[in-house]
C-alpha cells in the first residue's frame, strides 16, 4: 500500500456504453487511456455503461470485446477477467446505485422534484426570453413537507436531482488548464429517473469513487459535466462512499471529420469495422488515432505502441480539434504492413486470400505461388485487403476482365505488338523462364515497334493480369509460368482479331 506521502497508483477507466458499432473516437479516447495506464505502471478498468435497455445490445457489448481484443488492448480489470469492484457492467450494480441515490436524498445532497415536462418547457422559454440561463431554476429545492405531500397526494411523479453548491468549481484539467464553472452555468440535475433508473450522471462518478478511480481521460464533448461531477465526488466523500478522491480529468480534443464538423458515429470512415474489413494493421490504425491530439516527435508520425507508451504524457495532448485524415491514416498503416517480417505478411493475409474475399475457388490457390510474390506485393499494398486484386491473376482461370484497363492499354498496333512479345517470349528455354529474360524480350519487342519497356509491357500486363497496374510484370510472369502466359497472350490476340 502506498504512504501517506506517496502519490495513489494510478488508476483509468474506459467505460464505453454497447450501442452500435465501435467507432474511432472511442478507440482514441481507449487509447489515449490504455497507454496513460501502461506509462505510469498502473491500472486499466474496463467498465460497461450498460443502464439504457432501450439503447444498449448484447450484440454490441460482444463488438466491444472483440474490439479491444483486436486492438491488442489488455486491462487489469473488467469483463472476463472480475477484480475487486466486480461487477464491471453497470446493468448488474443497480442496487449500488439505488443505496447511493437513497443516501444522498437522506444528507440533503439531493431532492425529489415533481415538475412536469410541460412546466419546465414553460420556464426555460421564459428565461431564455428574459436572456437568463435556461436550466433547472431550483423550484423544486426547497418544497416543505405540505407541499410534497400534495405533489405526492396529487400523483406527480418525481426524479431525483443533486443539490449544485452556490459557489463556482475550479479545477486544473490536464488538457486545458485551469477551468472554472460559475453555479449559474451548472444548474441542479437529474440523477435517478421517475422511474427509479439511475442516469450516466449517477452511476459513473459513484463508480469512479468505489473502483478508486484517479485519472478521467475522456471526450471534450463531456466538459460541461465534470463540474457537476466533481460536486457529486465532493458529496459521495461526505457520505462516505468510495476513498474520497476526486479525480483528475483531461478532456481530449475533438476529432473533426467533412466540413469542420465534428465526427459522428453516423460517418462511415468512423465505424472501427470500417478498417477492419479494410485490412488495417491494429498497430497502424492505432499509430494514426494517437496522432489525433498527441505526437511522439515533431518529426515523427510512424512509431510502435511500445514507444508510445515509453513517451506518452497527457499534458503534451493539444487542446486543439484533430481532424481526421484518411490519406494519412492509410499512408501510415501501410508503413506498418512494410514493417512486418514477410511470414508475418503472409499470415496477415491469409483472410483476404480466402472465401468471401477472394474471387478464386480455394483449389485454385497455390500457397507456394503466393509466397513467391508475397515480397513484393507488400511494398505496394496500402490496406491487406489490396492483396486480392494484386495476386487474383495467379489463382483465377482467366484474368479478370477490365474494360477501362483494356481500352487503355490495347491501343492500335497492341496486336503486332503482342504477336512479336509472344514470339520472343515462346522462345526462351524453360530453364530461363526468369524476370531478367522475360524483361529482356519484352523489351526486344518493344524496339521492333519503336516502343520503349513502359509502353511494350502494358499490353502484356492486360493480357495477362487483366490490368494496367499490379506487381512488377516480369517476376509475375516468372511465376504464372510459360503455360498460362502464353495461352493468357494468345486469348488477348484472339479477342483483338474479333
Amino acid at each position: 500500500m502506498a504512504s501517506a506521502s506517496s502519490p495513489a497508483p494510478v488508476r483509468v477507466r474506459f467505460c464505453p456504453s454497447p450501442t452500435g458499432n465501435p467507432h474511432v473516437g472511442l478507440v482514441r479516447t481507449a487509447l489515449f487511456n490504455w497507454a496513460f495506464a501502461r506509462h505510469h505502471g498502473g491500472s486499466l478498468v474496463f467498465r460497461i455503461e450498460d443502464t439504457d435497455a432501450a439503447r444498449d445490445s448484447e450484440e454490441s457489448y460482444a463488438q466491444l470485446l472483440d474490439a479491444m481484443r483486436w486492438l491488442g488492448f489488455d486491462w487489469d480489470e473488467g469483463p472476463e477477467i472480475g477484480g475487486p469492484h466486480a461487477p464491471y457492467r453497470q446493468s448488474q450494480r443497480m442496487e449500488v446505485y439505488a443505496d447511493v441515490a437513497a443516501k444522498l436524498l437522506d444528507a440533503g445532497h439531493a431532492y425529489r422534484c415533481y415538475c412536469t415536462a410541460e412546466e419546465l418547457e414553460e420556464r426555460r422559454e421564459a428565461a431564455r426570453k428574459a436572456g437568463r440561463p435556461s436550466g433547472y431554476d431550483g423550484t423544486c429545492r426547497t418544497l416543505s413537507p405540505e407541499q410534497i405531500a400534495a405533489h405526492e397526494a396529487e400523483g406527480r411523479a418525481s426524479i431525483v436531482r443533486f443539490r449544485m453548491p452556490d459557489e463556482p468549481i475550479t479545477f486544473t484539467d490536464l488538457v486545458r488548464g485551469e477551468l472554472t464553472f460559475t453555479p449559474d452555468n451548472v444548474p441542479d440535475y437529474g440523477i435517478v429517473r421517475a422511474n427509479g433508473a439511475p442516469l450516466y450522471t449517477l452511476v459513473n462518478p459513484v463508480d469512479d469513487a468505489l473502483m478508486e478511480i484517479t485519472h478521467v481521460l475522456r471526450g471534450e464533448d463531456l466538459l460541461s459535466s465534470t463540474p457537476r461531477q466533481i460536486a457529486l465526488y465532493r458529496a459521495l466523500a461526505e457520505i462516505g462512499v468510495g476513498g474520497g478522491q476526486v479525480p483528475a480529468f483531461g478532456h481530449l480534443p475533438y476529432v473533426m471529420g467533412e466540413g469542420n464538423k465534428k465526427l459522428s458515429k453516423r460517418d462511415p470512415q468512423s465505424s472501427l469495422n470500417l478498417y477492419r474489413e479494410r485490412g488495417f494493421l491494429p498497430e497502424g490504425l492505432l499509430n494514426y488515432l494517437s496522432l489525433l491530439g498527441w505526437s511522439l516527435s515533431a518529426d515523427r508520425d510512424v512509431f510502435s505502441l511500445e514507444e508510445m507508451v515509453a513517451a506518452f504524457d497527457i499534458s503534451g495532448v493539444n487542446a486543439n480539434p484533430a481532424r481526421f485524415d484518411l490519406k494519412k491514416a492509410e499512408a501510415i498503416n501501410a508503413d506498418h504492413i512494410r514493417q512486418l517480417d514477410v511470414k508475418t505478411f503472409i499470415e496477415a493475409c491469409g483472410p483476404w486470400l480466402q472465401a468471401p474475399h477472394a474471387p478464386w475457388s480455394p483449389d485454385r490457390f497455390d500457397a507456394a505461388a503466393f509466397e513467391a510474390l508475397a515480397p513484393l506485393a507488400q511494398t505496394r499494398l496500402t490496406v491487406l485487403s489490396d492483396i486480392t486484386a494484386n495476386v487474383d491473376f495467379l489463382f483465377l482461370a482467366e484474368p479478370v476482365e477490365d474494360e477501362a484497363s483494356w481500352t487503355k492499354a490495347m491501343k492500335p498496333g497492341a496486336d503486332a505488338l503482342l504477336t512479336t512479345a509472344r514470339t520472343k517470349i515462346a522462345e526462351l528455354a524453360e530453364a530461363d523462364w526468369k524476370a531478367e529474360p522475360l524483361k529482356e524480350a519484352v523489351l526486344a519487342a518493344g524496339e521492333e515497334h519503336g516502343l520503349k519497356l513502359g509502353k511494350a509491357q502494358a499490353p502484356v500486363r492486360v493480357a495477362v493480369t487483366g490490368r494496367t497496374v499490379g506487381l512488377p510484370l516480369f517476376e509475375s510472369l516468372e511465376v504464372l509460368g510459360r503455360e498460362r502466359t502464353l495461352a493468357r497472350i494468345d486469348a488477348a490476340l484472339a479477342k483483338l482479331s474479333a
